[in-house]
């Protein structure tokens, strides 16, 4: 080969990832693609056998060596990091000089990533570049299921949101309260389930509209989450009941506290357009006990005998579930002034 076919700007051209090699094995010239390999380091000058290592055909040693194995597929590799893996193929000049074409083979699409070449960077008649179309296709189409699959997660989590939350009150609904409770009951932990009812809320409404009734609801709403912990979840049942659920009770003294707080909390007047709105909170509460397994049900029947007990007793009261209050006994609830119970 003479002439132009060793001229560097056709090679260049033709054949990007060359190397052209003096008689003494040193390079002389490297195509741009290869260059961009290594791009702290200017490959001209350095020895060809110091840069690379080849790892088939074996046995080679020095330059004799390689100059047998032109025509033959060179399998190399970079001896400094990051230790990219080449084919070759050696062709001999008639001066003695040596031009290596090299190509990443099978392993294009982690060369590409890897150096983030382009279609620019190979000749126009390469494979690769077929190769690279077929990668960024691959890749757009990658991206386009991700992004497919992440806006279908969102809106599936969106929809299970929406389907465990109370659309006036943002707080949770029945449905996300009988899934609690079931997980804490099939765990057999303790747990304490506070059923809260609103005194005087129908009194609001026919005084004054179902808008300030809603404004009421969403007042209530706040002040419960309010006033209890950060790992209780406050549930409203519909119209104006609401449940408290309350994992890893320690004592009823706590029970007690968040209790107290809500009914003197929403005795406070609630201000609605220019008008007071007067409302109080009835309560009952049922205290589950590690490794009680009692039913969801009976759960929430004993909660709603004891908010029963307090309505009874005279409104604004806190009453724990006793047995008696589901024998049909009498259990009187202590005034909320003097701290329920």
């Amino acid at each position: 080969m003479s002439g132009a076919g060793h001229d560097p700007a056709v090679l260049d051209k033709l054949c990007p990832m060359h190397l052209l090699l003096s008689a003494s094995g040193r390079i002389r010239h490297a195509g741009p693609t290869i260059q961009k390999l290594r791009p702290q380091a200017p490959l001209a000058g350095r020895r060809f056998l110091d840069t690379v290592t080849v790892k088939r055909p074996r046995g080679i040693a020095g330059m004799e060596d390689l100059r047998r194995a032109a025509g033959v597929k060179l399998h190399l590799a970079f001896r400094d990091a990051p230790r990219t893996e080449l084919k070759g193929l050696l062709v001999p000049l008639g001066d003695r000089r040596l031009i290596v074409n090299l190509s990443f083979g099978i392993s294009i699409f982690d060369g590409v990533q890897d150096y983030a070449l382009t279609n620019a960077d190979f000749a126009a008649t390469d494979l690769a570049i077929e190769m690279l179309y077929l990668m960024e296709a691959k890749s757009a189409a990658m991206e386009a299921s991700r992004r497919l699959n992440l806006r279908l997660q969102e809106a599936r989590i969106a929809a299970e949101e929406q389907a465990f939350t109370d659309t006036l009150t943002g707080l949770k609904n029945r449905r996300a309260l009988n899934a609690v409770l079931e997980r804490l009951i099939s765990a057999g932990e303790g747990f304490a389930v506070m059923h809260v009812d609103l005194d005087y809320f129908k009194a609001v409404n026919d005084r004054l509209g179902h808008a300030a009734g809603d404004h009421v609801l969403q007042v209530v709403a706040h002040i419960m989450q309010q006033e209890t912990r950060s790992s209780d979840m406050v549930v409203r049942l519909g119209g104006d009941e609401f449940t408290v659920v309350l994992p890893d009770v320690r004592s009823e003294g706590i029970l007690r506290g968040i209790g107290q707080r809500i009914i003197d909390r929403l005795e406070e007047p609630i201000h609605f357009k220019g008008e007071v709105c007067k409302v109080s909170a009835s309560i009952g509460t049922v205290w589950i006990q590690r490794g009680d397994r009692r039913s969801r049900d009976v759960v929430l029947a004993n909660a709603d005998a004891a908010l029963y007990a307090s309505k009874h007793a005279g409104r604004a009261r806190h009453t724990f579930f006793d047995p008696t209050l589901r024998a049909g006994g009498g259990m009187v609830a202590a005034p909320a002034e003097k701290g329920g119970g």
